[in-house]
């Protein structure tokens, strides 16, 4: 039988599993402990567990799932990972270092439908959704490839922005969330954690409804139907209309602050006057804008860097106009910066 993997399952899952066979609750914690506090790296080492159930676990489960393909490490500290499935598809994780900690940029899917004419994500199709387990061992690989480097280092903060649209995985997403802020296990803070959408409205009222409280992003990237339509197909089916009436449930119903991600676009999206529209459309809203220099990517051609200057005057109209909003500092700028873009690269060298 195809075994999944242990880190798919949440505190409760591995309760609920472990009870028919015998093992209760203090069973699950001695388990819940070994992976995620002592972060053992085989079924073996959880010394703390009956052997009877630990061999019981090796029979149905596995703790492997990801195995590191290539390994890119940045002048600023940054490290992308390229993992290899156990069905051979390959997905990004990226390690990023800040002054408030270690942020880890996961993957949901491998490939992505969206289809965002700027992204290298897109280059290559959806092939599968990643089950929770594998979500889950992106951040277990960060951590012990920091454990065995010997760096005293946690990773803090969680961003969900890598391959894929998260709310199209929305199951197994929620699955991940639960296991990493479990204060039993990693306990990475909720308010640690920002999940970044393309605008799936119907997802965003579910996820409202969790009350999960991690961070929610919008990938918004233009102010207005026509311009959001040309870059991003799936304005088309959810127009802004129907993306704003979805933020402001998410608003209402959470108090919390929202987060609009805008890549700049060189003489696209770029201009003071889409800066104005932009002020105009979420002015209104608890927000803060994450203004993103592009990375270009060989592939989309069309679309260039803005000018310092034009992400300046852009900047300066937001903060005019009230718009909390910051520039993103770049990270990994000497390797293969743009999401999507190793893991395009690897497939097309292999190709070749």
């Amino acid at each position: 039988m195809n075994k999944e993997s242990i880190y798919g399952l949440t505190f409760e899952q591995l309760e609920a599993w472990l009870l028919p066979h015998g093992y209760t609750k203090f069973w699950a914690q001695r388990i819940w402990n070994s992976l995620y506090r002592e972060r053992v790296t085989n079924f073996d080492a959880m010394t703390d567990v009956k052997p009877e159930c630990v061999q019981l676990l090796k029979e149905h489960f596995v703790m492997h799932t990801l195995q590191e393909h290539v390994k890119q490490e940045s002048a600023d500290g940054t490290i992308k990972f390229l993992f290899k499935l156990t069905d051979g598809n390959l997905i990004e994780t990226v390690m990023m270092r800040h002054k408030f900690g270690l942020s880890v940029c996961v993957t949901t899917q491998v490939g992505c439908n969206i289809g965002c004419s700027f992204c290298a994500s897109g280059l290559l199709k959806k092939t599968r959704d990643l089950s929770s387990g594998e979500i889950v061992e992106q951040i277990m690989n960060v951590q012990r490839a920091l454990d065995e480097a010997g760096k005293r280092e946690k990773v803090s903060h969680i961003v969900v922005m890598g391959i894929g649209e998260p709310f199209d995985n929305f199951e197994n997403l929620m699955d991940f969330l639960k296991v990493v802020i479990d204060q039993k296990g990693l306990e990475i803070a909720a308010r640690h954690i920002t999940v970044s959408t393309s605008g799936l409205a119907d997802k965003i009222y579910a996820f409202t409804d969790t009350k999960i409280p991690v961070n929610l992003a919008i990938s918004l990237h233009a102010p207005t139907n026509e311009l959001r339509t040309q870059i991003m197909k799936i304005n088309k089916a959810i127009p802004l209309e129907k993306l704003m009436d979805a933020v402001d449930y998410y608003l209402e119903n959470t108090n919390r602050r929202i987060t609009f991600e805008y890549i700049l676009l060189k003489d696209v999206n770029d201009q003071v006057e889409h800066a104005l529209e932009l002020a105009e459309l979420i002015g209104h809203k608890k927000q803060y804008v994450n203004l993103i220099p592009y990375n270009p990517v060989d592939e989309h051609g069309q679309y260039q860097r803005s000018t310092p200057e034009a992400i300046m005057a852009f900047y300066d109209t937001l903060k005019k106009k009230g718009i909390n909003c910051v520039v993103r500092q770049e990270h990994g700028t000497d390797i293969d910066a743009a999401c999507g873009q190793l893991r395009s690269k690897q497939i097309q060298k292999a190709k070749q």
